[in-house]
């Protein structure tokens, strides 16, 4: 309910979309807040677990390939993701840490087993990563006019190929900017008026 109607919802809602009783879910969780960290926490787990999975296999790409065939299983974690960020806050904040740490785990397990290049500042790349993602999937939720289900597919269809050929063969043809840019961090000029 939080992924579909966002964190406006009330608890008498989830209550009956859930099949049980207002005073069920006030006696686990206490209060709407509770609920949701309650939420985070699980979406959280859910997705870590998904991102380990594919790190730690003995084949990445088939087990991407499987995850992308069951992409309608794993919507609703899209779609808490994007009511999330789109409630913004210090929750959303929290959140957005959270995944953000959870990224460099990720990052770092495919480093030591051989999937991914190391970089010279692991931190800002994860942070680069999550922010790129959500962010994509965030403004093309926002703005499709299909319901959520279809939005995620048409995210997951269209992104996979520029990400997979971004990610794998770069972008740039050779390292003159990413060499200019580290002898600018050396020395940077003094910013005007200081």
């Amino acid at each position: 309910m939080f992924g579909r109607k966002g964190f406006d919802v009330g608890l008498r809602a989830i209550a009956d979309a859930a099949g049980v009783s207002l005073g069920l879910i006030r006696h686990h969780y206490g209060s709407k807040a509770e609920l949701r960290t309650a939420c985070d926490a699980y979406v959280l787990e859910q997705i870590r677990a998904l991102k380990e999975e594919q790190a730690n296999s003995d084949n990445p790409a088939a087990t991407m390939l499987a995850r992308m065939a069951e992409a309608d299983d794993f919507a609703y974690l899209v779609h808490y993701l994007t009511q999330a960020m789109r409630a913004g806050g210090p929750l959303a904040r929290e959140f957005l840490q959270r995944m953000i740490a959870d990224a460099e785990t990720y990052v770092r397990e495919g480093v030591a087993n051989g999937l991914i290049l190391p970089s010279v500042d692991e931190r800002a790349r994860a942070r680069f990563l999550t922010l790129a993602i959500i962010g994509g999937m965030h403004l093309d939720a926002s703005l499709s006019e299909d319901q959520p289900q279809e939005a995620w597919r048409h995210w997951a269809d269209w992104s996979t190929l520029p990400a997979l050929e971004l990610y794998t063969q770069g972008l740039l043809a050779d390292s003159r900017m990413f060499e200019a840019y580290m002898e600018y961090k050396k020395d940077p000029p003094e910013a005007a008026g200081a």
